[in-house]
């Protein structure tokens, strides 16, 4: 059977042409090649408060459910209290979905952008541990990386060709995001493996 993942972001209008390709690589490498991966485009969360209120993330539940995993990802924006707030609204989904449904809250750290930019070759003079620590990579390292390379009139301003590179790269991409992309591909894989 067939599994269907809704990837959740806190605004798909941009986030999804990353977080499409490079969860289906995700979900791929875990154990599911096969899966049906969708980006939830209704409701709108349009931001951050709407993505980590339960009510919302309650609602894109009852809207689908022929998801049998749902994946909240959401900017990390140097917030150290938003893992605490995603592990609070994974508990309550676990009540709502039982054993056979599943929702993950990853933050991605800082911003779904550094996937992208994971998985690119980047300019010389970069350092990968100041991309990643950077608070506002979008627009310090993502922005001028999609100037530089031609791609702000693409849909996505540049998360098209850098979310499909990002995918076709994913190796690259788990190992310089550990505390995010590696760390919800392998708990995913172990909730997988069970079924």
């Amino acid at each position: 059977m067939s599994l269907n993942v809704l990837v959740i972001p806190e605004d798909f209008r941009k986030d999804q042409f990353i977080l499409g390709p490079v969860v289906r690589r995700l979900v791929a490498e875990a154990g599911k090649p096969h899966a049906r991966i969708e980006v939830c485009l209704h409701p709108v969360l349009g931001g951050i408060n709407a993505a980590l209120d339960w009510e919302k993330i309650e609602e894109v539940i009852e809207m689908y459910p022929m998801a049998g995993v749902f994946l909240l990802i959401v900017d990390r924006d140097g917030s150290d209290g938003r893992r605490r707030r995603l592990d609070d609204i994974e508990s309550m989904a676990c009540g709502k979905l039982g054993q056979a449904r599943l929702l993950l809250g990853e933050n991605a750290w800082q911003e779904v952008e550094v996937w992208a930019l994971a998985g690119q070759d980047l300019p010389k003079d970069w350092n990968w541990q100041e991309v990643r620590e950077e608070v506002h990579p979008k627009e310090i390292y993502f922005e001028p990386l999609a100037r530089q390379r031609g791609l702000t009139d693409e849909p996505g301003e540049g998360r098209t060709t850098m979310g499909r590179d990002a995918a076709q790269n994913y190796g690259r991409v788990r190992s310089r995001c550990k505390e995010d992309v590696q760390r919800l591909e392998a708990r995913l894989r172990d909730w997988l493996k069970d079924r």
